[in-house]
Parts: structure tokens; sequence; C-alpha cells
């Protein structure tokens, strides 16, 4: 709960609040994931020439020239789950083509965060599975949304209309089985997925329908009506849900649905990662939020024009730089199909527990001065402890729940200038003098340290240095992050997600930063790191928190989006 709520409200409006930011009726309330495993022996790529190959590099692992397990990503916006938005198929308005519009400009990067999620409405088309030709897609008709409505209620503006044939949950397995899933139909050896034609897609625009999803390989029929299919939907604004999986988990109605994606710059479709809150009160919530448009982004853009990735403080520390590889080249659109070669933790991400900590049974063999820090870790905070907890293991609902933003920027300035490079300390005084201002935290929230860093220094180029490259070399003051004993503290409180709106929760002292990483990881938190835009969060709001990561399999830190709903 923001320190504005409590400050603006009366006791009576307060408490009307508490069910909406209380974790106390959550566990009615779960969470279905509803997305795909991407990992190299899966059919998670387009299968064609040119699209590129989904990899994952383990650059660094824990040991004597790392604290830390770091890995590098190449991948393609058509990989797993992924996220479709208007400039798929309409051409810019500046073209001038038949195609053309403003909603060609409307890339992932400039989607409004309410349409992401909204009421799932799961349209049943399992008896369209495999009813077709080898190559041939069976088409999902506007009669089968009528055939939904006429067993619970009419769509509308607000649903998220889901197609569930369950094709993925049949064809998504590892190779050589998971031929099936996409190149066999291409290559017509197989029936195509189930997928909703033209006039489909035209009656839910009608309907006001903006957002879709479809547990097929992609929404566009085969052989030959993928391209008139998206661009009936797209040409109205719609998004939608490619590659979605386990639908038949959730209720006809009344489940929240979202999929959120990483916030590429100028992206047509990016990666994403779906899931659904079933039960209780909260998914009426959401979905009323997402259907009044009360939602905030408080994720940046990633661009290569941009210091997304840490450079580190002398050469040969620096993470993969964030790079855009283009791969195909659309003459009708003017814009080239690329993929992403990145550090995995490139603008906002997870750090699950395995970031920091090695697996069970492994010693690794740190470096002396590294080893001098673990001594007095624990001897100060207990055993650093082992890990295999990556990203992809995590729960959804770790990275969720009611916002408590906690304002740090009091604490800017505080430190001591001859000591730089130093970070001033978020400590447990602080938590708690702020807890007797404002209220106690309460199990399940997600603490949010409001530093302000990235809205101040989050620039491009000639004026980047000071997000990183100052503070790491001690020419400005790093920014405001906790170390171990906050951390101990918030796990005492039963806070499991810790976010910030500064590059990481670790600042510029590598021995501090380490400690608050082996904290985190031996506590089974997660942190979100690398927001923005927290003071959007309008005041006197009931604010609740939604992160998902990428499911990368093996993957010890993975972007994502975070949203927050009011």
């Amino acid at each position: 709960m923001t320190r504005a709520l409590h400050r603006m409200l009366p006791a009576a409006a307060l408490a009307a609040l508490v069910p909406f930011v209380s974790a106390a009726d959550e566990p009615a309330s779960q969470f279905v994931d509803n997305s795909l495993l991407i990992a190299p022996e899966y059919p998670c790529t387009w299968p064609a020439h040119p699209f590129p190959r989904f990899q994952i590099t383990h650059t660094r692992t824990i040991g004597p020239d790392s604290v830390y397990n770091i890995d590098t990503l190449l991948i393609d916006g058509n990989t797993g789950t992924q996220l479709d938005v208007p400039p798929h198929s309409v051409a810019r308005p500046d073209l001038k083509r038949e195609k053309s519009g403003p909603l060609g400009l409307a890339t992932t990067d400039k989607t409004e965060a309410w349409q992401f999620g909204g009421e799932a409405c799961v349209v049943d088309v399992t008896d369209l599975l495999d009813q077709a030709a080898n190559g041939v897609s069976p088409l999902v008709t506007p009669a089968y949304v009528q055939r939904f409505e006429t067993a619970h209620r009419q769509v509308r503006f607000g649903d998220v209309v889901l197609f569930r044939s369950d094709y993925s949950d049949h064809y998504y397995v590892p190779f050589p089985e998971g031929s099936r899933f996409i190149a066999d139909a291409l290559n017509r050896k197989s029936p195509g997925f189930p997928d909703p034609d033209p006039e489909c897609m035209e009656f839910l625009a009608k309907r006001g329908v903006m957002t879709l999803g479809t547990d097929s390989a992609s929404m566009g029929p085969l052989p030959n009506l993928a391209e008139p299919t998206h661009f009936a939907g797209l040409r109205h604004g719609m998004i939608w849900t490619e590659g979605a999986t386990n639908l038949g988990a959730l209720p006809a109605t009344g489940a929240f649905y979202c999929n959120l994606s990483p916030k590429h710059e100028g992206g047509p479709y990016a990666e994403g990662r779906a899931f659904s809150i079933v039960g209780g009160d909260l998914p009426g919530r959401l979905i009323e939020a997402c259907r009044n448009k009360r939602a905030v982004d408080l994720t940046p853009v990633l661009s290569p024009r941009l210091p997304v990735t840490n450079p580190g403080a002398v050469a040969g520390q620096h993470r993969q730089v964030y790079l855009k590889v283009d791969f195909l080249y659309s003459d009708y659109l003017d814009m080239w199909h690329h993929a992403h070669l990145m550090d995995s933790m490139a603008g906002a991400h997870l750090v699950p527990p395995a970031f920091a900590l090695p697996p069970p049974n492994e010693a690794p063999a740190y470096a002396p001065e590294v080893r001098g820090w673990l001594s007095d870790y624990e001897k100060k905070f207990g055993a650093r402890g082992n890990s295999t907890l990556t990203a992809e293991q995590v729960p959804l609902d770790w990275t969720c729940g009611p916002l408590r933003i906690i304002d740090v920027r009091p604490l800017i300035g505080t430190s001591d200038a001859k000591a730089w490079p130093a970070s001033p300390e978020i400590t447990a005084e602080f938590i708690q003098a702020d807890e007797k201002a404002h209220g106690a935290l309460q199990p399940g929230q997600v603490v949010l340290f409001h530093t302000g860093h990235l809205d101040r220094y989050l620039r491009s180029k000639p004026d980047d240095t000071g997000l990183w490259t100052d503070p790491l070399q001690g020419k400005t003051e790093g920014w405001t992050a906790p170390g171990p004993a906050a951390i101990n503290y918030l796990h005492s409180k039963g806070i499991r997600c810790v976010a910030t709106d500064a590059p990481d929760l670790g600042g510029v002292d590598p021995r501090r930063a380490a400690m608050t990483y082996w904290a985190l990881g031996s506590r089974e938190m997660v942190g979100v790191e690398f927001l923005h835009n927290v003071g959007s969060v309008p005041e006197g709001s009931a604010a609740y928190f939604l992160f998902a990561p990428l499911k990368i399999r093996d993957c010890h830190g993975v972007p994502g989006r975070a949203i927050v709903l009011y």
C-alpha cells in the first residue's frame, strides 16, 4: 500500500480497501500458468528459414571469476508463448499503403498496460482438433463464439477471448516428436492447428473485444489465411496470445487472464508469459481494473540506445549488451523481423535464488576476496545455502501481490563521498520506521523500493553514464539499495518478492551486493529489478503488482514486464 494511501484516506475508507490489498483472502485465488516452456529441445521457435533458433549460453558460473550465474539469450519474439500487436500486419501510416494506418505504430512498447489482461472467455473448439486435411487448419467461425454466448453470455470489451483446442497440450513436446507442433503441419504431414477465420475476427471486433488468445502455434490458419486473419483482427487494434497452453484449467468465464512480455522498442510481436488467476475475489478485482483501464506500466523500454545492461565497474565485468538482430525484411511493412542478443537480466527482470547460490553439494572456488566476504556473511547471518531454483521454477504467485511502496528517496545523498563507490543502505530500521508511519507490512505483499534512480538517469547517449557507469566508478553516489539485514527483516514479515526502480538490489559496493543476494537466495526470496515510473501509481489507490518473467529453462535471471492494476 502506498505511503500516500495511508496519508490521504480516513480510517473508514482505508478499511474498505483492505480486501484489495490484504493477502488474507489470497489463498482462495490460484495462479494458473498458461505458458510453454522455452528450451532448445522444444519446438519453441518458428521452424522456417531464416528464423533463428533459441539459444541460452551460461556465460559465467559461480566460481573464481564470478559471484553469480550469468546467462546470455538469443531470442526471437516468435518464441514460445508470444504476443502479437497491430504492426505485425498493419503498415505505418507514412507508407500510404492499402493496409496502412495509425495502428502501424502501436508496437509492443506502446501497448497500454490495461489491454494485456481481462476476463477469460474460453471458447471450446476442441471438437476441431485434427479435423482437417494435412497442412490445413480447421477454422473457428463466428458460430463457435455464438455457441459460447448461448451457453454463457455475450462477449464484450474487457474480455480476453481464448480459443481452446488443446493443440499445444497435445503436441508441444521435445523433439523429434515436437516437429508435430509446427513443422509437420507446414510440411503437410499433419493437420494444421485450429484457428479463427477473418469473419470470426470481424465478429469479435463488433463485440468490442480487444484481446484474444489461442493455444495453437499461431493465430494464422494454414495454408493461406494467416495474413487475412491477422489483419482482420489487428486492424481494429486487437492484441493476442499465440501458443497459450493449459486453457482447460480455466472456467468458461470468471478467470483473470494476462499475457506480459518484455518491452522491446519497436516490436511488432514479443515473447511473453501468459497466466491466469482463478477462484476467490482477486480475479474480479483485476478484471474490473483492466476493463476500466486502471493500469500503470512500470517497465522501461528495451532499446540498443539505452543502458539497459550492467557495463561493469572495470574492463572485463560487463554483461552482454542488448542488441537487435535483423534477419528477415518485410517489403510491404518496410520492417525487419528481428531477434535480440542480450544479457538475460536486460531491463526489467527477475532475480531467482540460483542467481547467487550454487547447487547443493557444491562448494564453489570463490576468489580469495569473495571467500572473505562469505566468511563475514555467515558469521553474522548464517549459512549462505544452495539452490537450483532457476527462473522458470519460481511460482507466479511469488512475483505478484498487493503492492507496498516504500519511499527511500530521503536516503539519497546520505553516503560519504570519500567512500564512493558506495550506495546509501536501506536498513531494517528504515523499514520499521516506515511501518510505524504507514502501517505494518503484511505477508504476501510485494515491497517496492522507490529510489527514483531510473526516472532520473535512464538516458540515451551521450547522457547515459549517470545510470550505471558514474556510480560504479565512484564519480557519483550509488543508487539506494537494501543490505542483507533489511532482506532478513522483510523475510521475517512474510515478504517473498522485493522490487526496486534502481538498476539492481545490490548497489555499487560488490561486497554488500553479494551479501544482499545471498540473503535473498538463502531465504528463497526473489527480486524484481530495473523498474521505473513508480510515481505514476495513483495516490490513494489500492494497487496490485503483477510481474511475469519469461519461462526459460535453466535461466538464472529472466526479463519480463511489471504492471500495476488498481
